[in-house]
């Protein structure tokens, strides 16, 4: 051993001997052997076992460290005659005589000050177990123990008791002599016994102990009399403090753990530094890549994903948009990109998506990445989500939301001061920014990040975009694309029984590819013009294959038309797996099975659109994933939904809807073709009419479509709404402020192409007006410049209450009157008028009754029912008249009366809860019904958000829950809540005292429930038998 680099290792002593005597503690030891005791031959495996155990642990430790998780007596045999104890005892003992005192206080500084790096071997002994507490004194003196040399530090023993000093010398003193070789065999075989808290070396191990025979002298009984004091108080005191519990770790996890976080620090180190190295994976620790080949059976990236993450801008996390055609595996890179901004980073990401379903699948992907790495997955979609999120302390957070949800989440986080906790925003299919409201709200998310937070990183991914300039300049992004597919892609066209291929090259192009061999009879050529059953029985059952259909019905239709024409042989295929699909189905929906999936799953055919449940949508995605369904007709959602690829995708018409296929539309249907890791080729096949040949040729040929904002056209969902949440959340209040903001938007990048008439200016003066004049806004009064572009707003209640829940500024003032109508006459006899105030807006304007229906459910309703709809101005003579169709004089509002049509089917719903019957009675596909309760989950969310003011005034008053305001006095809370009146008052004391009642008899019903005798219990069926 070198000397300089010598320690004291603790809890080394793996072999048990006789220690010498008292006497020989300051003696020369004499030449004789320790004769060597028998050991117990469970102590002996008890021994081994833990010695195995403990081979686990890290790194050794110096001696002072010594506040360990371990007993205080791993380094003690027992409290026997010849424990350390012991010595401590006969130490004190010896101590008292006189003559001895000066020589052992002159030992021990000599030997600390002079002789430390002489001596370079000590002994050290472990205490294995307690149970020799309950050994005779036979057996105590008979174990044997194996010394380990220590090496230690010059220094090391100034910090430790004189009394441990005086015994590493003695031990150094008596460690001279060597054993003999049966003494050596045994040192060999116990070295299974050391811990892994230090790594000893060969010879750190003694091959030989003598000890001077008078170790084994029997100490008198005065003698022992004498020390029992000492002995019994440390014993004690000791046995206490080794009796706490030390909470028991996996040594792997640890081992596991450590390596992890060294792999991070190591990682966060590289990207702080900027440097070429950029660790195991991508700055991440090796698990992830261990993570995606487990989970996703991904081993190695694509060569443009390498180029991407390692891109100089990616590096200096510059924003960055990126373009590559579906399947080219765009997700993944922005997955590894959240990685390192999670782990290494230690901050929260936002990641954007377009639909619930897509939202829903990523939350399924990357949950199991979040529980092995240590982050949180949370969904924020439908009526989930919390606002604001919840704040962690050590792990971070991966939002993954819808666009509103989105939108909200970054509204939240500005006002609670929080967006610069957020470290990255990724949004998926970027090209949504030009589509409608939709897009409206998504540029001003990404703006609202861009002016408040100039840390966090905004990545964009799509497979449709064009003019991506505009789009860099907004986002300040550098760019990437590639036109890589994993699969190669072939497009054809059909006319008639000829198939064309796609060719640029070609002079109109296309060229002839061949014609479709397969024999149709005269009913099947009725039946099936296109050829649809040709050109899907050349992959099924084998390949998959997509239909896509302009509508839902004309996918079910479909759906059956093929499969009236597939031979007997396709019901054979996986046919016990088809028979458990059906089963699920059956299971999800209370028995029920939609009539024409029951027919067409045995052929492994299934039709996929928005009519399904999500339940149901799930599990035959799920199917068609495995290859037990085979082919889906399916509308254009599927296009821009989960991820379902085919070896060939069909469109059956090139229209959506009524609507002629726009470029986009076709490339995101097309891009489905073509399965990474399974297919060698994918191939799509338009069908189209001779009278739509010129406009097909156009379609293929031209480029895609231009992104342009609509941030003003969408003047309610839009601009106005960007003013009232710019103003609310104070990142702007002044005209010259506001307009700074709108010339960072995508609008003002491209103010020249779609401002005509008026200027960017002008728009944000008229804006402002107009929140004014409805009492959204206010110009503030304290403010004193004369200067228009100076002046100040702040926001008005309804204007806050608006920007809190979301509402569309088109419905606020709706919404407000009749929540203060409801509040003056609410119905609570009946939940219908509570349904009606949280039925959404938007849906009740796009409803078409059946007037049928609509009479024979509201002569079904009871005196009270009638009285919200009395209340709300509908009667049953309009509506009977309308059933019959009578003309109507009487003017009534339409989207009251579909808005009341709307709350019937979510009051039958309640009373039911069985979309099925309910899908049924209404005569509406149960996935709308399904929506209609998603969107009324949400709408009410909204509201509750929208009626927080005076719910927080009655908080601040002290009426904190339900029972408080149920004990409420009227009179007082006219006195202490503002614009409050006396009818207010006492219906929300009245309501909170039903509310309160309702709630003690549920729970009523539930002592009861619990109390009672299950009908199944043992004793009740015997006796029942015995009758």
């Amino acid at each position: 051993m070198n000397e300089g680099g010598s320690r004291i290792r603790r809890r080394v002593a793996v072999r048990k001997r006789n220690r010498p005597s008292l006497e020989s503690i300051f003696a020369s030891p004499t030449a004789a052997d320790l004769q060597p005791g028998d050991e117990e031959e469970e102590e002996e495996e008890e021994e081994m076992m833990a010695g195995s155990r403990r081979k686990k642990t890290a790194e050794v430790q110096p001696v002072e460290n010594n506040d360990s998780e371990e007993d205080m007596f791993g380094d003690y045999d027992s409290f026997a005659e010849n424990s350390f104890l012991a010595h401590v005892d006969d130490l004190e003992q010896y101590m008292q005589l006189p003559e001895h005192r000066k020589h052992a206080s002159d030992l021990a500084t000599d030997d600390l000050c002079s002789e430390s790096d002489k001596h370079n071997k000590f002994s050290v002994t472990t205490i294995d177990n307690f149970t020799e507490l309950k050994m005779d004194e036979h057996t105590k003196n008979q174990s044997r123990q194996e010394d380990v040399c220590i090496e230690p530090e010059p220094d090391l023993l100034y910090d430790i008791p004189s009394s441990q000093v005086l015994y590493f010398e003695n031990l150094h003193n008596s460690s001279n002599d060597l054993g003999d070789q049966s003494t050596k065999e045994r040192d060999c075989n116990s070295s299974s016994h050391k811990t892994v808290n230090e790594e000893l070396p060969q010879n750190s191990i003694e091959q030989h102990q003598q000890t001077d025979d008078s170790s084994s002298k029997v100490r008198t009984s005065s003698e022992e009399n004498r020390r029992k004091s000492l002995k019994e108080h440390l014993k004690s005191a000791m046995t206490g403090n080794a009796k706490a519990q030390t909470p028991i770790f996996s040594r792997t996890k640890q081992l596991k753990e450590t390596l992890l976080s060294e792999e991070i620090n190591v990682a966060k180190k590289t990207i702080e530094s900027s440097s070429d190295d950029l660790g195991p994976f991508y700055s991440l620790p090796s698990k992830v890549r261990d993570l995606y080949v487990q989970f996703k059976g991904i081993g190695k990236l694509y060569e443009w994903q390498h180029t991407c993450l390692t891109l100089n801008s990616v590096q200096e996390r510059k924003n960055l948009i990126y373009s590559l055609p579906t399947s080219g595996g765009k997700t993944l890179v922005a997955e590894i990109l959240m990685l390192q901004e999670l782990l290494c980073r230690r901050r929260d990401v936002l990641m954007i998506l377009p639909y619930v379903a897509i939202v829903q699948e990523k939350i399924s992907g990357l949950s199991s990445f979040g529980i092995e790495l240590g982050f949180f997955v949370e969904e924020y979609a439908g009526s989930k989500g919390k606002f604001p999120p919840i704040k962690r302390r050590e792990k971070k957070s991966l939002y993954i939301a819808t666009i509103e949800k989105g939108h909200s989440l970054v509204n939240s986080l500005i006002e609670t001061g929080r967006i610069g906790s957020l470290g990255l925003v990724v949004v998926d299919e970027l090209h949504m920014i030009g589509e409608g409201s939709r897009g409206a709200i998504l540029e001003m998310t990404l703006a609202k990040v861009l002016y408040t937070s100039k840390t966090t990183q905004i990545i964009g991914m799509s497979a449709t975009l064009n003019n991506v300039e505009d789009l860099q300049e907004f986002l300040q992004a550098e760019y990437y694309t590639s036109q890589f597919r994993p699969v190669e892609l072939k497009e054809y066209l059909k006319i008639n029984d000829a198939i064309y291929e796609v060719d640029s090259k070609a002079e109109n192009g296309m060229t002839f590819s061949r014609l479709l061999n397969y024999k149709y009879s005269d009913t099947l050529k009725k039946m099936d013009p296109d050829h649809l059953v040709a050109l899907v029985t050349e992959v099924i059952p084998n390949y998959s294959c997509l239909v896509f259909c302009p509508t839902k019905k004309n996918c079910e239709n479909v759906a059956e038309m093929i499969c009236k024409f597939l031979s007997k042989e396709y019901l054979k295929h996986r046919e016990e797996e088809k028979h458990e699909v059906i089963k699920n189905l059956k299971n999800v929906s209370s028995g029920n099975l939609c009539p024409v999936l029951k027919r067409t799953i045995p052929f492994g055919v299934a039709y996929h659109h928005s009519g399904l449940t999500s339940d149901e949508r799930k599990l035959l995605e799920e199917a068609y994933s495995t290859g037990v369904l085979c082919l889906f007709t399916c509308t254009s959602t599927l296009a821009a939904g989960v991820n379902l690829p085919a070896r060939r995708v069909i469109l059956r018409a090139p229209y959506v809807a009524k609507e002629f296929l726009k470029r986009n539309q076709y490339k995101q249907m097309i891009g489905r073709a073509g399965r990474a890791g399974i297919d060698s080729i994918g191939e799509s096949i338009l069908i189209l009419q001779e009278k739509d040949k010129q406009q097909v040729l156009e379609l293929i040929s031209r480029p895609l479509e231009n992104c342009y904002s609509h941030l003003v056209q969408e003047f309610t969902k839009g601009i106005q709404t960007l003013f009232l949440s710019l103003i609310g959340l104070k990142i702007a209040t002044n005209l010259d402020d506001i307009y700074h903001f709108m010339n960072g938007t995508f609008f003002g990048v491209q103010q020249k192409i779609l401002l005509k008439e008026k200027s960017l200016w002008e728009i944000t003066v008229e804006s402002l007006r107009y929140l004014t004049e409805k009492g959204l806004l206010q110009k503030d009064t304290t403010d004193k410049s004369e200067e228009e572009f100076q002046h100040s707003f702040h926001i008005t209640k309804l204007g806050r209450a608006s920007f809190k829940g979301t509402i569309d500024l088109a419905y606020c003032d709706v919404l407000y009157r009749d929540l203060k109508k409801g509040l003056e006459g609410l119905v609570l006899e009946s939940l219908l008028h509570l349904i009606y105030l949280t039925t959404p807006y938007d849906m009740a304007s796009q409803c078409d009754p059946d007037w049928m229906i609509y009479f024979r459910q509201f002569s079904q309703l009871s005196p009270a029912e009638q009285n919200v709809a009395a209340l709300l101005g509908v009667s049953e003579n309009f509506i009977g008249k309308k059933a019959s169709g009578q003309a109507i004089k009487k003017k009534v509002d339409k989207d009251i009366v579909n808005r009341l049509y709307l709350s019937f089917v979510l009051y039958a719903l309640l009373k039911e809860t069985n979309i099925w019957s309910v899908s049924e009675k209404f005569n509406m596909p149960r996935g709308y019904i399904q929506s209609l309760l998603t969107g009324a989950a949400t709408f009410s969310s909204c509201v509750l958000h929208f009626c927080e003011g005076r719910a927080k005034q009655l908080y601040n008053a002290g009426y904190k829950s339900l029972t408080h305001l149920a004990n409420a006095n009227p009179e007082v809370l006219i006195r202490t809540i503002d614009h409050l009146s006396r009818r207010q008052a006492k219906q929300i004391v009245s309501s909170a005292k039903m509310l309160l009642h309702e709630k003690a008899e549920a729970l009523q019903e539930e002592v009861e429930e619990l109390l009672r005798l299950p009908s199944d219990f043992p004793g009740i069926t015997s006796s029942t038998e015995k009758a």
